[in-house]
């Protein structure tokens, strides 16, 4: 059932982009990209790349936070290394990945599971925090009070849902339902968080507004935008990338972060330049994401010699 999910979703996603790409065609073939439009994607590519060596290094801060002291530099590389696994099938391979390296950096296992699961919580949270502070530059104009009530509900239960009061005691739980399943005796818990994650948490919201920014200038580099444009191209982004994270069935977002992303813009741009920069950013992502993987294979190599 649940692979037949993931195939209707991917099946809808595709379907609805294909039938955008079909209704702008021509509008899609005429947009060019000057030599200066080509200097701001290069820009937005070192940009998205900078967003993703800057989440690996979140994630050294969400590990000391447990309290599990670890090198910077070598666990960034992890990250990078890793992150790439997303687009397999599953897309959970680089949490897998990370989860593997932490414990062979003789990291405990339920500290390094911890980890990997707290920061997709946090990087959760930060999409939330900017979707709500940007919501009325995006919305619709007929949007209920019920759904703005119902994205400060969604905020206020991620952010306790990391407060130790609430997350120390699932741990506990888990760890003690796991002794008891493996039949030993185990009095003391290792890893807890000791305080609220707010450095974590503030690090996971620069991450979006550097993945944002590079969306933006994509958007800049075809076709021109004004200063009051911003806050807009920063709430559809977070809100199209939480989509396109928590919805089964889209590995690295494939898919469901386009259609989302298009349909929040496209009455706010011309359709064709919105479906151009969705596509260019994908493309952006990727290569950001695999030069991040080979630069942090060569350092490891080149630390190694």
């Amino acid at each position: 059932m649940k692979q037949f999910l993931r195939w209707i979703i991917l099946g809808g996603t595709l379907f609805f982009l294909g039938k955008a790409l079909k209704d702008n065609w021509i509008e899609v073939t005429v947009i060019r990209i000057d030599d200066v439009g080509w200097a701001i994607m290069a820009i937005a590519t070192g940009v998205t790349l900078l967003a993703h060596t800057w989440a690996g290094w979140i994630w050294t801060w969400i590990l000391q936070e447990l309290n599990q002291p670890v090198s910077s530099p070598q666990f960034i590389q992890v990250y990078l290394k890793t992150n790439i696994a997303k687009y397999l099938p599953g897309n959970i391979w680089h949490h897998y990945g990370r989860i593997v390296a932490a414990k062979n950096a003789n990291i405990p296992t339920g500290a390094a599971t911890l980890s990997v699961l707290l920061e997709p919580l946090l990087m959760l949270a930060a999409a939330l925090i900017i979707i709500v502070l940007c919501s009325s530059q995006f919305a619709a104009a007929n949007t209920t009070l019920v759904i703005q009530i119902l994205q400060f509900l969604s905020l206020a239960v991620v952010l306790c849902a990391i407060h130790p009061w609430f997350l120390n005691p699932v741990i506990r739980f888990l760890y003690r339902l796991k002794a008891k399943k493996s039949a030993t005796t185990q009095p003391t818990i290792p890893f807890s968080l000791k305080s609220y994650p707010l450095r974590p948490l503030l690090g996971e919201v620069g991450f979006m507004g550097l993945r944002a920014t590079g969306f933006i200038l994509t958007m800049f580099a075809l076709g021109s935008l004004n200063a009051n444009q911003i806050p807009l191209l920063l709430g559809a982004f977070s809100c199209a990338w939480l989509l396109g994270f928590v919805i089964p069935g889209a590995p690295g977002g494939l898919g469901v972060f386009e259609a989302t992303a298009y349909e929040l813009l496209r009455h706010h741009f011309p359709a064709a330049l919105v479906f151009s920069a969705i596509a260019l950013y994908r493309l952006i992502s990727i290569l950001a994401e695999t030069a991040g993987a080979a630069l942090a294979w060569l350092d490891e190599r080149l630390a190694k010699s």
